[in-house]
């Protein structure tokens, strides 16, 4: 505010010094100036900077606490998640870990969806976060010995959207795009244990994808630490009628046993706990 002569206050400069009207040559202009540059200041649709934190809880998942990854949103209540976490969370429970609406009865997955829009957002905001996760990416692959994929290799920005022919071709039953070298779907049916077995935990999931070259074996191995079985616990692996060698790979046992073996297209493995000869 200003104060003039006369006595009387009138709004001019924001700085709070007095100043008179013999003072200032075209006053009026000076105070209209000063006027507008403070409507412009305090105008509603002006733009203001706003620090990252104020935005996180819209851009960072509840479940691992981080930014998103591969953001991926219920459709059932619309809450947002990375994929991974998401995906990890549905194999011990159905509901929303925000809201706990129960998602799906049996496949809580085939009710979330991308959410590609979000995620190009959450890159813009978060500096290198899209780079370093492509670095990650890589160096996965390379780890392993694994082709790298053409998105992740390609410097083209995220996402990598592909053609819509392939989108057509690629539209899989489930969420997710199962990986082509996971060519055996599996059911595997608990048919009892043998007496004096005890203290084990129940199979809570029954259908596994693995590799057709996946042994015996390996199933028996997934069942002991799934179950967490003692040493002195043997599993027996049935398909059909024939009790099945640990040696013998996924794909072997579904071309031995043909059709008969599969239920839905699915391999039907029963499998039961024993105690081992004496």
């Amino acid at each position: 505010f200003a104060c003039t002569m006369d006595g009387t206050v009138e709004e001019g400069s924001t700085r709070g010094f007095f100043r008179t009207d013999a003072s200032l040559s075209g006053g009026d202009e000076s105070r209209d100036t000063d006027h507008s540059q403070r409507t412009h200041e305090q105008h509603p649709d002006d733009e203001r900077s706003l620090p990252l934190r104020d935005f996180y809880p819209y851009i960072r998942c509840a479940l691992c606490n981080g930014f998103f990854i591969d953001a991926t949103t219920i459709t059932e209540c619309l809450h947002t998640f990375c994929k991974s976490c998401i995906v990890k969370h549905f194999f011990y429970s159905n509901r929303c870990p925000n809201c706990s609406i129960v998602v799906h009865q049996t496949q809580p997955m085939y009710s979330i969806r991308p959410d590609r829009q979000l995620q190009d957002i959450v890159f813009k905001m978060v500096p290198y976060l899209e780079e370093d996760e492509r670095s990650r990416i890589y160096a996965f692959y390379k780890q392993r010995g694994l082709d790298v994929p053409k998105s992740v290799a390609s410097p083209a920005t995220y996402p990598v959207k592909p053609p819509q022919r392939q989108k057509k071709d690629m539209l899989p039953q489930s969420v997710f795009t199962i990986p082509s070298e996971l060519d055996v779907s599996l059911m595997l049916e608990f048919v009892g244990v043998e007496e004096g077995i005890e203290n084990y935990k129940p199979l809570e999931r029954k259908y596994v994808r693995v590799s057709g070259e996946a042994t015996v074996r390996h199933v028996e191995l997934f069942i002991r630490r799934k179950m967490e079985l003692s040493q002195n616990c043997k599993v027996d692996v049935v398909c059909g009628d024939h009790l099945l060698e640990q040696c013998q790979s996924l794909r072997e046992v579904c071309n031995t046993m043909g059709k008969n073996a599969l239920q839905d297209g699915m391999l039907v493995l029963h499998f039961g706990l024993v105690l081992p000869a004496q």
